[in-house]
């Protein structure tokens, strides 16, 4: 047959090899698309369902099926009649730099989809792997741009590396972030320090919020408005920054806020007051304690104290931090298992501090911002039934109602003059 082909034209036999060639390429695709795959699928499905969809997302078989064709033109273009050796080489070379690209990008998208698996565990959270994947990428792809030059070229691939060596400098400078985001991935995710979920915050690149993704460059943090901060990986461990996981694992979201009180109202109680205050069911057994221990005292001082000067009493400030500090006691929202203070702090120009310092029994932002709120609402409004103000410097309209007052007095005085 061929004989009879070449009697026709010279070039008949190779043209029919071709043919065969590119149908046999196209038999082989088809088996490997329709039945070979479809059964590896059916199988997946059957044993590792997710994991499976997640392999088929990335494309994983589709491009191993690719590799079968390739195999094809590569191993029967060697068979086709009357065709140049540097053709034949050239069809040869080209498949196999084809068929290592397809491998090249079936092993990236399968390491891409096994992470994704692997990220629906709860051990992801502490242990990342997304940082160890991209550089194993890096790597794999590294080596199949070196493994297709030296199949187009037909040189060894160790003839390629060999020179590589050489520009070791180049690599390192190159791939600087490359080999600080690898260690930084390394140390975060062995210290743990942060995990995809945790509020983080870092005011020298403008993040505050939380963490969505921890790569091998760079880790994304959305803030609270939404937007997005991309922070190098190795910045956090080159810089400090702040993790809210503690607060959030523990159960309790801290209240530190003072309130503060104008000093001017401070003072002593009187018999009067003290009666009034102990109508509060929060500071009854307080104001009958304080009591006995002021007599106590006084009982025992070997001078007289009919004085009051010279005698400790109750002081309207005292007895309302004891009401704050009794009423978080019996607050259903607060820890009780946590630090719980109210302390007064250094007297200032803003008048004298008085700071509540407690735990939430919740860290859900919205609600410990209504218990924080309630709380300092009901502090401010009871602070009149202790005889105390708050401090407020002096607004506009303060100053507006003093001149005021001032000019409806000047006539007073002027007629009394006359």
């Amino acid at each position: 047959m061929l004989d009879q082909l070449r009697d026709l034209h010279p070039a008949l036999p190779a043209l029919f090899g071709l043919l065969l060639l590119v149908v046999a390429a196209i038999v082989a695709d088809l088996i490997v698309k329709r039945i070979l795959i479809k059964i590896v699928r059916a199988i997946a499905q059957r044993t590792v369902p997710q994991a499976a969809e997640v392999f088929i997302e990335h494309r994983v078989f589709s491009r191993l099926a690719k590799v079968l064709p390739a195999i094809a033109i590569s191993v029967g273009s060697g068979f086709v009649p009357d065709l140049p050796e540097t053709f034949v080489l050239l069809v040869k070379n080209v498949a196999s730099a084809y068929i290592v690209l397809m491998l090249t990008m079936a092993l990236s998208a399968a390491l891409t989809a096994a992470n994704q698996v692997y990220e629906t565990y709860e051990i992801a959270r502490t242990r990342p792997l997304k940082g160890v994947v991209q550089l194993l990428q890096i790597v794999i792809w590294a080596l199949g741009a070196i493994m297709i030059l030296a199949e187009l070229a037909d040189r060894s691939p160790l003839l390629f590396l060999s020179g590589f060596g050489a520009m070791t400098a180049v690599l390192l400078l190159v791939f600087k972030d490359t080999i600080l985001g690898l260690v930084a991935s390394v140390q975060l995710s062995a210290n743990d320090m942060v995990r995809v979920g945790d509020w983080v915050e870092m005011p020298q690149f403008g993040a505050d919020g939380d963490v969505v993704d921890v790569a091998l460059h760079t880790v994304k943090v959305q803030n609270w408005d939404k937007t997005i901060t991309t922070i190098p990986t190795y910045k956090l461990i080159a810089e400090s920054f702040k993790n809210w996981r503690g607060m959030s694992e523990s159960g309790g979201r801290r209240i530190k806020r003072p309130v503060y009180i104008d000093q001017s109202s401070v003072r002593f109680l009187t018999a009067g007051e003290i009666g009034q205050l102990s109508r509060f069911t929060l500071l009854r057994e307080y104001i009958a304690a304080k009591q006995q221990e002021l007599e106590a005292y006084h009982a025992a001082l070997e001078s007289a104290t009919d004085d009051d000067v010279n005698r400790r009493r109750l002081t309207n400030v005292g007895t309302f931090r004891a009401y704050v500090l009794n009423y978080l006691s019996h607050h259903p929202d607060i820890h009780q298992d946590m630090t719980l203070l109210v302390r007064q702090l250094e007297p200032g120009p803003q008048g004298l501090p008085i700071e509540v310092y407690c735990f939430t029994r919740t860290t859900e932002w919205k609600a410990y911002e209504d218990i924080q709120s309630d709380i300092f609402d009901h502090i401010i409004a009871i602070l009149p039934e202790f005889g105390l103000r708050l401090f407020q410097i002096p607004t506009g309209g303060d100053l507006s109602s003093v001149v005021r007052r001032l000019g409806d007095a000047a006539p007073s005085r002027a007629a009394t003059s006359d």
